[in-house]
């Protein structure tokens, strides 16, 4: 599995499974089968309620630790200095691990300047070897670097065909953060997997849609988490390294950019009053 290096040295799996929205009864099967598969990289979130279930797999793997990188997020209930500290180390029990790789501010919102004072002191205490966040839009996400000693490694975001977030990446890249795309299919909506100019270029590689956007992401220097409970599919999204889209292929692709959400807007009020009030049992 190819490997981007982060603004602290660290290495990250270009490609991992995320497990957003599967039930926790049913995480530990499907994390088990993405392991067997080939995975390396896990992406789950206290607020997703399964870091238990991802921990049984991770367990049961017989893995080494050290080539496996586990992925969690603290929730904005949980933002401030001595409540992210204490957040980490729930989830840290619940997923039954020493240390992790990276750790996520979630969410924009709360306290998350009190949560990442927390959370540079443990990347310095080697608790969390690297620490980043998501859905931060770049007027967020600038003026944290800029009032903070540590840049965040990651910023986890919406990132697909429809909603490619180019001028983003390129002012990340600029500051030393990697780009992380969640819903890289776009949840498949608006008709992804049957979009003509897609449904060409997956043909003309003997690939699928799911392939070939996974591979667009790749080449553009994104690290991705998809996600599909079907051992068939997981195996399919991770066998995108024996293959590459040409210059005109990526070009067909740029135009279907709508510049917009296909899940939600983080600058919305009433979505951001639901995000920044809505309780897990973190």
């Amino acid at each position: 599995m190819p490997k981007v290096t982060l603004n602290n040295g660290i290495q990250i799996p270009v490609l991992g499974f995320g497990v957003y929205t599967i039930a926790p009864e049913h995480t530990e099967q499907v994390v088990t089968e993405a392991l067997a598969v080939g995975y390396r990289l896990i992406d789950t979130a206290a607020a997703y309620e399964n870091e238990e279930a991802v921990g049984r797999a991770i367990a049961k793997s017989g893995i080494p630790r050290d080539e496996l990188f586990v992925t969690t997020k603290l929730w904005v209930q949980d933002a401030g200095d001595d409540s992210a500290k204490r957040a980490f180390e729930r989830s840290l029990r619940r997923l039954g691990l020493d240390y992790l790789d990276l750790y996520l501010i979630h969410q924009p919102f709360g306290d998350y300047y009190g949560a990442w004072r927390a959370m540079q002191n443990l990347n310095r205490q080697g608790a969390a070897r690297a620490i980043g966040v998501s859905n931060f839009y770049p007027d967020r996400l600038v003026d944290l670097i800029d009032h903070n000693e540590i840049t965040p490694a990651v910023n986890q975001i919406e990132t697909h065909p429809y909603f490619q977030r180019g001028a983003e990446q390129d002012l990340m890249r600029n500051r030393g953060v990697q780009l992380g795309s969640w819903g890289p299919l776009a949840h498949g909506r608006d008709d992804l997997f049957t979009h003509r100019i897609l449904n060409e270029i997956a043909t003309a590689h003997g690939k699928s849609v799911a392939q070939v956007v996974l591979r667009w992401l790749i080449q553009r220097g994104i690290v991705v988490i998809p996600k599909s409970v079907r051992p068939e599919r997981m195996a399919e999204n991770v066998d995108v390294f024996d293959f590459r889209l040409t210059e005109d292929e990526m070009n067909r692709i740029a135009p279907l950019d709508t510049g917009s959400s296909s899940v939600f807007d983080h600058r919305d009020p009433q979505s951001v009053s639901w995000l920044g009030n809505h309780r897990f049992n973190t």
